[in-house]
This record gives structure tokens, sequence and C-alpha cells, in this order.
């Protein structure tokens, strides 16, 4: 199926998320009377988290997904089959996973699941995997949590919390950082987070501090003393950090704050975040406004099928779709959900436009890490 989609907004592409996968659904997965064409397509299912505390990091990334599906679509799709991209919306609860998913492994055109978001969800499929309740190919998901086990159907392709949270300390270490505050900005951030980010805090030889966000975080931000470490790493969403900022933003010391891949820095600034300290943000993919041919097909495709900004999210999102279209416009022979998992389960290394894929021993496979600053005049710095 290829959609020919005029410039839209992001409201009214999630006004329309649910009547794309309803649409993509109603045909009953190969009834009889469907016509050549559709019985020809080839699905791909993305799970997206639309929950509260994940709906900001979900939508951006759908985005892009829907930009590559749509352009690999105009070029003749996957081995001249068009795909029909099904985007499957839950609402974070494991009830809403488990529907999710029967529906896709109902679904004999479905061959492969690509870019689950966000990381709760896409830990959740992992660990229904590693139960064996999988028999699908979980492509490039939005998996953050660096300590879980990659069972043989799971392939990652973004660098997960440790290599971020690593690569921004790196540019901190002439401060001669010793302890590291780790802001949760919700209890389930908390829950989730806190035990990984232990782990990982005492493998760089850090001390800890942790607070928990219980309410409005700019009550958390004024609780901070002066002893309190001037580096704060920020486990949550972007509207949480900018409250946190604007608490933060009227207390003398100068602090630092580090953000992982599910802050957005331009909605930050649009939000009313205080601008009076710096603000990192890592991300798992190149800088949007990088030279890479990647990126440049990235931006070309948002600007003409879309009228959103470019962000490292929908970026992400986009890479994920191609990584899924590479592995399966190379899968020798008929194309079937077993044959698209045997082809993901070589773990060929692959150059997507300049973004390398390439597994280790662990089955993760990238490090790629890059990051952007807020700067104290506002002032976004890649």
């Amino acid at each position: 199926m290829h959609l020919q989609k005029p410039v839209c907004s992001r409201r009214q592409l999630l006004q329309r998320v649910s009547l794309l996968t309803a649409g993509a659904a109603a045909p009953g997965w190969a009834q009889p009377g469907k016509s050549a064409a559709s019985s020809r397509s080839v699905v791909v299912a993305q799970v997206v988290d639309f929950s509260q505390a994940q709906q900001d990091v979900s939508k951006d990334f759908l985005i892009g997904s829907r930009a590559a599906w749509q352009d690999i679509n105009s070029r003749g799709g996957i081995r001249g089959r068009q795909v029909q991209h099904l985007a499957v919306e839950t609402d974070g609860t494991p009830a809403s996973l488990r529907t999710a998913l029967d529906s896709v492994k109902d679904n004999p055109s479905c061959m492969v699941l690509s870019g689950s978001v966000g990381d709760q969800i896409a830990s959740q499929i992992l660990a229904l995997s590693l139960q064996g309740g999988l028999n699908i190919a979980h492509a490039a998901p939005w998996l953050q949590n660096a300590s879980l086990e990659i069972d043989d159907r799971t392939f990652p392709i973004f660098a997960a919390r440790q290599e971020q949270i690593a690569f921004a300390l790196k540019t901190l270490s002439v401060m001669g950082l010793k302890e590291l505050g780790a802001i949760y900005g919700t209890a389930q951030d908390h829950t989730s987070y806190h035990v990984e980010l232990e782990r990982i805090a005492a493998g760089m030889q850090l001390r800890l501090q942790s607070f928990q966000g219980t309410g409005d975080l700019r009550l958390l931000s004024q609780r901070l003393t002066p002893t309190t470490p001037a580096v704060l790493l920020f486990v949550g969403g972007t509207p949480e950090l900018a409250a946190f900022t604007q608490g933060l933003g009227k207390q003398a010391r100068q602090r630092y704050i580090v953000a992982l891949a599910d802050v957005n820095l331009q909605t930050l600034l649009q939000m009313g975040a205080s601008r009076n300290m710096p603000v990192i943000a890592t991300q798992p993919v190149p800088l949007v406004n990088a030279s890479l041919p990647i990126v440049r097909a990235y931006r070309e495709t948002l600007s003409r099928l879309f009228d959103e900004p470019p962000t490292p999210l929908s970026l992400a999102g986009f890479i994920a779709a191609r990584y899924t279209y590479e592995v399966l416009n190379d899968v020798e022979g008929p194309l079937t959900r077993q044959s698209a998992l045997a082809a993901f389960q070589r773990r060929a290394s692959l150059d997507i436009g300049g973004f390398r894929v390439s597994f280790n021993a662990q089955r993760r496979s990238s490090t790629y890490v890059t990051q952007s600053m807020m700067s104290v005049d506002g002032r976004l710095i890649g």
C-alpha cells in the first residue's frame, strides 16, 4: 500500500493513527476477495506506546518511521512489493501489549516487528521474546536498557543508556568528576531505572546521589543543597525536565544537567525551560544537521511528507525503518516470517548511509552516540 500523503502536522498524524491502524487491520489479514496488489503487500508492524509518559518519544519516532516507509514505497517497496506499515498503538500496560502482539502473531502477512517505541514497551517485548512468546524478528527497537539479555529474535541497533552516559561524562571529565546526582522524573522512572544507573555509576567509580520526583519537579529542584553534585543526570521526559530546570534556575550554584535520549531539546525550549544552566542531551543517532547521506535523506523526506522539524527521535525512527528495509530486501528466496528472521539472525554488518550497524558478542550493535547542548544563552549547539 503506497500512501500518497500530503504535508500534515503532528497533531493531524496522531489523530489519524487509530484510523490508519484500523484501516490496515480491517481486511482481516488475507481474507478471500482481497485484490492482488493488497495480497502482495508486505506488512511491517510497529508497536507504539502512547501512554502519557511515553507519547512525546513515541510520536516523533513514529513520524520518522512513517516517512521512511512512504519513501521506500515510492521507490518500489521491498522487492517490488509495497509495504503496509502497521502502527499498533498501546497504552503501555501489559494487557494492551498482549493484545497488540496477538494481532501481529495472527497476521501471516506480517514479516517483522520494527522500531518498537518507547523503552518500556521495547523491554516488555524483549521479555516476552526471552520467554518464547514471540516467533518474529524484533528489529531496531528503542531499547535503552543496557542490563537486559538480548535473545536471538531481538536486534537492537541504537546505543543504550550506558554508552550514552559514558559519552556525556567524558565531556565533563575535566571537572574531576567524582560524584553524580541522578534525578528521576517520576516514581515509575525510579523503579524502572535506578538499579541500572547504580550499576553504571559503580562501574565508572562514581558516587551516586539519587533524587526522586513525586509531583512538581520545581519543588524537588529547590530542595537541592550546596553539597548536591554539580552534575545531575536526569532520567525522565521533556515536560518533567522543563519543570525541574525552572526550579533549579533559582539556585545560585552552577550545575550541569545530562539528559538522555528521550529528551527533545527543541521542545524543552518551547516549554519554557530555564536557560540559567547548560543541558547536555545525548542521542544514539547522528546530529540532525550532519552531512551523512542518511541524515540528508531523512531531512529531504521529512520536509516533503510532514510539516515537522527534524528531531533526533524521528531520525531514529527513520533509521529503524531503513535498517529493517535493508535486511528484508536482501532475503534470499521467498520472503516469509521465517526467512526474514533468519536474515536478521545473520547479523550482517550494514552501512546505512553512514550509520554503521555491526553487532558484538552480546548481540548489541551500536555504541554510536552524539550530543547536543542547550547553552545558558538558549542556543542549541551540536
